[in-house]
């Protein structure tokens, strides 16, 4: 008996259960100040997942203007995926594809973002599966980038996100 999740833009009043799962599900945390000021910037990347009246996952992003990590447009603007969590017993359902999907939509097509990129621990493998998936490649690994040591792979792949993000199994 699986009840559906939903997407919807992030509003002031997700921002302490949106902590919560931050907090809960990842070791990098944020602020308040800096989780409203990427929504005031930002607020059509800043999506989350609600089932049954409940923020189950969020996704973060800002767009930014710099070299491009694939090599194929020089400098130009390009989005980043800060922060995305998905609460433990709602994974495995689409809710991160889904996020990571609408993000990538937003930014192509309300900031103009022709590729997008992400940090991931090179341990999380479930994570650097859906990526790739995705159509993610690794474009860099950055040694101890994480405060307890961990490398992270530099992860990018071109917008707009209809060509790749279809299931692949």
């Amino acid at each position: 008996m699986e009840s559906a999740f939903r997407l919807r833009p992030f509003r002031p009043g997700d921002l302490e259960e949106v902590m919560g799962i931050n907090e809960r599900c990842l070791p990098e945390n944020y602020t308040h100040f800096f989780f409203m000021d990427i929504h005031q910037q930002f607020p059509e990347t800043f999506l989350v997942a609600e089932e049954d009246g409940r923020v189950v996952g969020y996704i973060m992003c800002r767009v930014e203007t710099g070299m491009s990590d694939l090599r194929l447009i020089g400098i130009g603007k390009k989005g980043h995926i800060i922060s995305i969590a998905v609460l433990p017993e709602h994974r495995r359902r689409g809710v991160a594809q889904a996020l990571v999907g609408e993000a990538m939509k937003a930014m192509q097509q309300r900031y103009k973002a022709k590729e997008c990129y992400l940090e991931v621990r090179v341990g999380n493998t479930s994570a650097v599966s859906l990526y790739r998936k995705m159509g993610f490649q690794v474009t860099q690994t950055l040694r101890g980038y994480y405060s307890d040591g961990e490398a992270a792979h530099k992860m990018a792949r071109r917008l707009p996100p209809e060509d790749q993000t279809a299931d692949t199994d």
